[in-house]
């Protein structure tokens, strides 16, 4: 494999990358392109203010075999290589490439990043634990005699669909299918006119990103996390997957006004659980916990195979069925 380094996404056709992308050893809307491009131009709404791209790639004949998209920066009192993506916004993350070429490419690039000064220790978050990626660091660290750290970082809990809404219900705890069930109803029963709307592809995004986002700050560590820095990169982010159609936004209207948002990617026949909002009004008829319910229903009505939450442990991603999956962090230390 010959690699080179490229200092700008511009260096590499996208169609190119989405491409192997569909191939690779993981396929999720953080590695695209346009998500990967976007995050680096807003270095993740301001996580990262001294970083510099490290974009390799890896050619056999002049075709693509692999894209490792990283950084250096400054991180625990150390230069560090991470994955471009992290920390914060960006639930997987991993090295694009074939199952197949996947061992050599790994070992390749050590070989090659060693050629650039400036780092001590590669530092990888959110890989997700069935990644190939983290036996061949393990391996690849052990040849060289670097120190190696793995562990788990974030739960990641889905929920398996297969079949009807109704199937969905027969599978979770007793309890909680009862409390879907009349949540539901009550919602539907209502004076109120209570309707799960769903935004269509020729909608106003503008205004829908603005309702959103009003409805997300409700809650005030989410309203402390969107700065305007962070704004600005979602924004952006969001744009980019409406323009490519994996972006799904729902919204719970009550008596005509929206009071709950689902926010999440379309993508790959399975719905991830990107963010979400909640009025503080109409309580009474839990706008949240129904919009879910109606996300699920939806997911099944149209065969979609899982519902991903993503990071993060709350408790409501158990009571809906979550079943925990992990996000690893992994460290070699030269």
């Amino acid at each position: 494999m010959n690699y080179t380094l490229l200092n700008d996404f511009s260096q590499i056709d996208s169609n190119e990358w989405n491409t192997l992308l569909k191939e690779s050893i993981q396929d999720t809307p953080f590695l695209r392109y346009e998500y990967q491009k976007t995050w680096w131009e807003h270095k993740g709404g301001g996580e990262w203010k001294d970083a510099r791209l490290l974009l390799a790639t890896a050619r056999e004949n002049g075709q693509l075999i692999g894209v490792a998209p990283l950084f250096i920066a400054e991180y625990e009192n150390e230069p560090a290589i991470l994955l471009n993506g992290s920390i914060e916004i960006s639930d997987y993350l991993d090295v694009i490439v074939k199952k197949d070429d996947h061992a050599r490419f790994i070992s390749g690039l050590l070989d090659f990043l060693l050629t650039i000064d400036g780092w001590k220790k590669l530092d990888w978050y959110n890989v997700p634990d069935d990644s190939p990626t983290l036996l061949a660091l393990k391996e690849e660290a052990a040849k060289r005699g670097w120190t190696h750290h793995e562990e788990a970082y974030r739960p990641t809990p889905r929920i398996a669909l297969n079949g009807s809404f109704e199937d969905y219900l027969s599978r979770i705890d007793k309890k909680q299918r009862h409390e879907i069930r009349r949540k539901m109803r009550r919602a539907a029963e209502s004076e109120l006119n209570v309707k799960f709307v769903l935004v269509g592809q020729t909608a106003n995004i503008e205004k829908d990103l603005d309702d959103f986002f009003n409805l997300m700050i409700q809650d005030p560590n989410k309203a402390a996390f969107l700065h305007p820095a962070m704004r600005a990169q979602m924004t952006s982010i969001l744009h980019e997957a409406y323009k490519n159609h994996y972006l799904w936004l729902g919204f719970l209207e009550i008596d005509g006004v929206r009071t709950a948002a689902s926010l999440n990617f379309d993508y790959e026949n399975k719905l991830w659980g990107y963010n979400s909002g909640v009025s503080r009004s109409h309580m009474d008829l839990s706008p949240g916990w129904v919009l879910l319910s109606h996300t699920i229903q939806w997911c099944c009505e149209n065969g979609r195979y899982e519902f991903d939450f993503m990071r993060g442990d709350e408790e409501y991603k158990y009571r809906f069925g979550g079943v925990n999956r992990f996000v690893m962090r992994v460290r070699a230390v030269k």
